[in-house]
Order: C-alpha cells, then sequence, then structure tokens
C-alpha cells in the first residue's frame, strides 16, 4: 500500500475533485464513499460521505487522517478507486490476493471549481431585505445587514428552511395546510416558516407555536399582530395535553426537553401528519434505563452514557416513525461546533399505510434494557389495558390489540 499511500499524498489538496470508492468485499455495509476536499474555517478539510443503504454520513477529516482511513478501506473493505484532480486522474485496483494496480494520467486542463464552504451561500431568506420579523429578532438591522453576532442564528433559521423546502411537495395542495409548532419558545423558526411558507411561497397555511411560557406567548402573539401575519397564533399549552386538533399536516417540535419530543412524535403520528421535524433537546429518560455488561466499561464513564443515551433514543425514535409508516432521515441540523444538540430527525409519511414491525428494534432495547416513552405510548393505543407491558408494535399486532380490547 505504499505506493496508494503516496500517489494519495500527491493529490490530496485543494485541485482534488473527488476520490469514489466502490467495490466492496467481505462483511461490510457501506456500499461506496466519496471524497472532496472542504474548506471549514479557512482549513483545508475533507469530507468523506460514507453510503449505508439509502442513507448517507459525512465526516470531515484532516489530511494525515484521510490518508489514512483510505488506506484502511482499501486494503480491508474494498477494491476500487477512482480519482479526479485539477493535476490528474488515478485508478486503483485490489486484486483478491491483495495486489494493488495503479493507472495515473495527467490533467487536460479539468477546472477545478471553488472549495464548497468557500463559496458565499445562497440563502432562501436573502440578506440586503430588510424582514420584519428579523429585525425584531435582533438578527437583522432595519436595513437588511445581518447583524454579525447573530449570523449563526440567520444561517441556523435559514437551514430549518432548506429542511422544509424539501419536504414541500409532502403537503397538501388542495387545502390549508395546518402546522403546529410544539415548544416554540421564542418562535424564531416559527415565524420563519410562516413569511416564507406564506408570504414568499404564498401556501394557504396556518400555523400554531404552542409553549409553556405565558411572557414568551404574549410576545409572540403581539408581533404576529404587528406583522399582520392572520394565520399565525401563539397558544400558552402543554405538549402532553394539548388536543386542540382532529387534523395536523406538519408538526414542528425544537428542542422539547426529554420525554416531551416523545409525547410531540405520538401527537403527530396519531394526527397522521405528512411530515414531522424534530429537534430533540436533552434526553434523561435512557440515561437512567440503560444497561449493557458487555458495554459496562464505556457507560461507566458518566459523560460517555449520557451521549450514547442520546444517540440510541433519537435512533429508536427514528425507528419506531419507520415502523409507523414514515420515511426517516437522522440529519446535521446546525454545525457542532455551535451546539451539539444538531440532530434533526426529519420524517415523511408514506402513501398507504405501510406499518412494519422490526426484529431489529426488539432486540437493540432488550440488549439495552430501554423501553422509550414513544415506544410505551404507542404500545398503550394499540394494545389493550392489561396487556400493555407488550413490545410487539408491528400492524398485526396493533390489530389483533384492537380486537382484544373490543371482546
Amino acid at each position: 500500500m505504499e505506493e496508494l499511500k503516496d500517489l494519495l499524498e500527491k493529490y490530496l489538496n485543494k485541485d482534488l475533485l473527488r476520490i469514489i470508492i466502490s467495490g466492496a468485499r467481505g462483511n461490510i455495509d457501506i456500499t461506496k464513499i466519496t471524497i472532496r476536499p472542504v474548506l471549514l474555517k479557512e482549513t483545508l478539510c475533507f469530507q468523506a460521505e460514507l453510503f449505508r443503504g439509502t442513507k448517507a454520513f459525512h465526516e470531515n477529516l484532516g489530511k494525515t487522517e484521510i490518508v489514512l482511513r483510505v488506506l484502511e478501506w482499501m486494503d480491508t473493505s474494498f477494491r476500487q478507486l477512482q480519482l479526479e484532480s485539477g493535476l490528474g486522474m488515478a485508478s486503483v485496483l485490489v486484486s483478491k490476493k491483495g495486489k494493488v494496480t495503479i493507472k495515473e494520467k495527467k490533467s487536460a486542463g479539468v477546472k477545478v471549481p471553488e472549495l464548497a464552504h468557500n463559496k458565499k451561500k445562497r440563502y432562501l431568506l436573502k440578506e440586503g431585505r430588510s424582514i420584519d420579523f428579523l429585525v425584531d429578532l435582533g438578527v437583522m438591522t432595519a436595513e437588511g445587514k445581518v447583524v454579525h453576532s447573530r449570523y449563526d442564528k440567520f444561517r441556523q433559521i435559514n437551514r430549518f428552511l432548506e429542511f422544509i423546502e424539501d419536504i414541500q411537495d409532502a403537503l397538501p395542495k388542495e387545502r390549508e395546510i395546518r402546522i403546529l409548532d410544539f415548544g416554540c419558545g421564542k418562535s424564531y423558526l416559527t415565524f420563519a416558516m410562516y413569511y416564507y411558507l406564506k408570504i414568499c411561497k404564498d401556501l394557504n397555511i396556518r400555523i400554531t407555536g404552542l409553549d409553556l411560557k405565558e411572557d414568551v406567548i404574549k410576545r409572540c402573539s403581539a408581533l404576529a399582530e404587528k406583522y399582520g401575519y392572520e394565520k399565525l397564533e401563539f397558544l400558552r399549552g402543554d405538549i402532553a395535553k394539548y388536543e386542540g386538533e382532529e387534523q395536523v399536516d406538519m408538526v414542528v417540535t425544537l428542542h422539547a426537553c426529554d420525554t416531551a419530543t416523545d409525547f410531540a412524535l405520538y401527537k403527530a403520528i396519531r394526527w397522521d401528519a405528512k411530515v414531522i421535524l424534530s429537534v430533540p433537546c436533552c434526553q434523561h429518560e435512557l440515561n437512567k434505563q440503560i444497561q449493557n455488561e458487555q458495554l459496562d466499561p464505556v457507560l461507566k464513564y458518566g459523560l460517555l452514557k449520557e451521549r450514547i443515551a442520546a444517540l440510541v433514543t433519537d435512533g429508536l425514535r427514528a425507528e419506531l416513525l419507520e415502523q409507523q409508516g414514515y420515511d426517516t432521515q437522522i440529519l446535521e441540523f446546525i454545525d457542532m461546533e455551535h451546539t451539539p444538540k444538531n440532530i434533526l430527525i426529519r420524517a415523511v409519511k408514506r402513501p398507504g399505510e405501510h406499518k412494519v414491525s422490526s426484529e431489529a428494534y426488539e432486540k437493540c432495547t432488550e440488549a439495552l434494557h430501554v423501553q422509550p416513552t414513544l415506544e410505551r405510548l404507542l404500545v398503550s393505543e394499540y394494545a389493550p389495558a392489561d396487556a400493555c407491558e407488550s413490545r410487539k408494535l408491528c400492524p398485526k399486532s396493533m390489530d389483533e390489540s384492537r380486537k382484544g380490547a373490543a371482546e
């Protein structure tokens, strides 16, 4: 692999276009890897995009790290590597016996584009035009210039709107679109949703923001009235107890604490919401439950246990949404450097019922000795009162539970 190392050292620079690693071998769930250069805080890094099934995962690594990772991948897991650069092109093949063959040719004048993180970002809400709610919330000046200290918030708002733009086609077009924002807080993103969907896109929408803090609700209500946002309202209420709707098309829950996220997801499932966008906050429930003898050497460290429990919580929530008929993704909301609470769960309802069971889910929860609130809520809905300890959530079990309850 020494020759491959020399090749990577030569081409891993700002002139690199892409590296594609494919031809998986052995027992590996990654089907393909692409690598491209990016600028992070003016530092050249390399973003590896790993494809597992229909989902992609990203890692940003320095040159030394990415060289070591590529050497490992080609040594143990993949047979082919294609490299394109402004300096030249190369292909790498690894035989069944481990022989490495490299073919290289000089560039034919390939133009290298600007690095992705060095381009001027095109935001959905554009700077230079004064937007009333951003001015009042201190993100923008009256002249339309983003306040420097609030630029992270401006990027966060636009990033959130990109997630909404991606799922816009899943929302109904023939009637008013009903949107609920649980735990709306100061409502930066609630106002942004309304402004983008109603004013920019001219969609027929009605949005309700719900929060427990009375002073926050009063201020947000006053701002909505000031801007003339007639179909944007704010109510004081508890997520778990809210029963004010029969049909909701999109449920948003941002930084709802601990099991409040589970209640919001459960409400969304009950309403058969077409879209769910959830950014969980603190997750304490599974941190108190999680146990696994094999993981004891790791779980004995409180900080690691807390982080593992949080990731497991969100992974199980996503899996439960899949079981309930949603195509679910876990995405990076904003850069980790701004906040560790940067995971967004995005779920879009599949056409028809298409609910599924998951033995893997049951094995996972049994191995870790956990049962999330969202699972218990679903079990209690679909099972008779004396069978609520059942862990089965598949459609067949749900139908049997309903039948048993009726009898």
